[in-house]
């Protein structure tokens, strides 16, 4: 298992483009616009990002300019070879799962959504680089 990247919501999507690149000296690796679904995303990271380390991703919802703090945190994702097998995994262990492995929302990547016991989110990201030995079995 490991570490992919931290979505956080923001407001202005390019004030926060420049304070990760310019201020905090992290590369724009590669952004989307899902027009269907309202939202564009950016994601940012050093070293040339995945799979050397883990990214910040930046989600712009259109038409919301702020957040509270206590709904800027987004979740935490991490790659996994089989994101129904790792579901089947968490749900026997006594994990709960928010949402049932599936395609993501105007993609094909399949992901699914666990909660710990604060009810931090937690994605699971379906990663063929994870069939190799890594991630949750």
């Amino acid at each position: 298992m490991r570490l992919l990247h931290t979505m956080l919501r923001v407001g202005n999507l390019q004030r926060s483009i420049d304070f990760y690149t310019q201020v905090l000296g992290m590369q724009l690796l590669r952004t989307s616009e899902n027009p269907e679904y309202k939202y564009s995303l950016a994601f940012l990271g050093f070293d040339g990002g995945n799979p050397g380390q883990a990214e910040i991703e930046l989600t712009y919802n259109w038409g919301v300019e702020q957040y509270e703090m206590g709904t800027a945190y987004g979740h935490i994702a991490l790659g996994v070879p089989d994101a129904y097998a790792a579901c089947e995994k968490i749900r026997a262990a006594g994990g709960n799962i928010t949402r049932e492995p599936g395609p993501v929302k105007g993609g094909t990547t399949v992901i699914a959504f666990v909660t710990d016991p604060d009810g931090y989110k937690i994605e699971l990201i379906q990663r063929a680089e994870q069939q190799a030995g890594q991630g949750l079995r």
